[in-house]
C-alpha cells in the first residue's frame, strides 16, 4: 500500500507516522487544505494506492466567527481530495465529528441518523462529508469524538496540567461521549485502507472510545490514574458557556464498522494508560 497523508503534526497524523512509517505525509507547507485545488494536484503527482485526510480545522468556538475559511479547510479541500481519488480509482478516507448531529436525547447515533450541525463548525465537517460521497469514489467518513492523545493540545493535557496546580476543579457533566485515542483512530483508519484497497467499499461509519462517559467523569479517571488529588465537581454546561454549542449527546453507535471491518471500540481507558505513561505522568 502506497499510503499519501494529508497531516504532519496533528493527533491522528503523529499517530499514523508511527504506525506507517513508509507513508508520505504532507504538512502544511506542502499541501495547505486553505487551497483546495493544491490538495487535488498533490494527490495527481504522488500518485498513492490509498489516500488518508488527517489535517482539518479543529479549533471549534473560531470557527463561530471564521466560518468561510473553516469551509473552506474542512468542507471544499476534502471534496477536491475525494474527487481526485474517484478520478484515479483510489480509496479515500477522511476523519470527520459527532459535531455533525445535534446532540439530542441519550440514544447513540448510528451513521445514518439525520445530520443537524448546531454551529459552524459542525455544518463544515458536514459540507465535507457531503462533498466527499458526491464524489463518487470508493470512501470512508470516519466521525469520531473526543480525541485525545500524548501531543498537540486536548482534554487529557490540560486536565493533568491544571490537576497539578489546582486542589480542585470544575468539569461539564452533562455532556456524554467516547473519548477516542488517536493512536486507535489511526490503526482503525489503516485497518480500513488496506481492506479498501483490496476492493471492499466504504462508507459512513463511527468509531469512538468506549464506555460512553461524561467530561467529569474522565477527568476523574485522569486524575486517579495520574495519582493527582485534584477533585472534580460536576457543573451543567450552562455554568460553562462557550462561543459554540456542544453536543450535550455525543454517544455513537459503532457496530457498522465492527460488521464491515472487525474493528471494536477502542477502551479509552486502556488507551488513557498509554497516554499517560508517554507523557511520564
Amino acid at each position: 500500500m502506497t499510503l499519501l497523508t494529508f497531516g504532519s503534526t496533528g493527533q491522528v497524523a503523529t499517530e499514523l507516522r508511527r504506525l506507517a512509517p513508509d507513508a508520505t505525509f504532507l504538512g502544511r507547507d506542502q499541501a495547505d487544505l486553505a487551497d483546495p485545488a493544491a490538495c487535488a494536484a498533490a494527490i495527481r503527482a504522488h500518485r498513492p494506492s490509498v489516500v488518508i485526510n488527517a489535517a482539518a480545522w479543529t479549533a471549534v468556538d473560531k470557527a463561530e466567527t471564521e466560518e468561510a475559511a473553516a469551509t473552506v479547510v474542512n468542507g471544499d479541500a476534502p471534496t477536491a481530495m475525494a474527487q481526485a481519488c474517484a478520478a484515479l480509482q483510489i480509496p479515500f478516507l477522511h476523519i470527520s465529528t459527532d459535531y455533525v448531529f445535534d446532540g439530542a436525547g441519550d440514544a447513540p447515533f448510528t451513521p445514518d441518523h439525520p445530520t443537524a450541525p448546531l454551529g459552524a463548525y459542525g455544518r463544515s465537517k458536514l459540507k465535507g462529508e457531503n462533498g466527499v460521497r458526491s464524489a463518487g469514489g470508493n470512501h470512508l467518513i470516519l466521525r469520531t469524538s473526543w480525541v485525545v492523545s500524548a501531543h498537540g493540545a486536548n482534554f487529557v493535557k490540560t486536565m493533568l496540567r491544571l490537576g497539578r496546580e489546582r486542589d480542585g476543579l470544575t468539569v461539564v457533566g452533562d455532556q456524554i461521549g467516547g473519548p477516542t485515542p488517536a493512536a486507535a483512530i489511526a490503526q482503525a483508519l489503516l485497518t480500513a485502507a488496506k481492506a479498501m484497497q483490496a476492493g471492499q467499499q466504504g462508507g459512513t461509519h463511527h468509531f469512538s472510545g468506549a464506555p460512553d462517559t461524561s467530561w467529569a467523569d474522565f477527568a476523574r479517571e485522569i486524575m486517579a490514574r495520574a495519582g493527582l488529588t485534584c477533585q472534580i465537581t460536576d457543573i451543567p454546561t450552562s455554568a460553562y458557556p462557550t462561543p459554540a454549542r456542544r453536543p450535550a449527546n455525543s454517544r455513537m453507535d459503532c457496530s457498522a464498522l465492527k460488521s464491515a471491518f472487525g474493528i471494536d471500540r477502542p477502551d479509552w481507558r486502556l488507551g488513557l494508560d498509554n497516554i499517560l505513561t508517554e507523557l511520564g505522568a
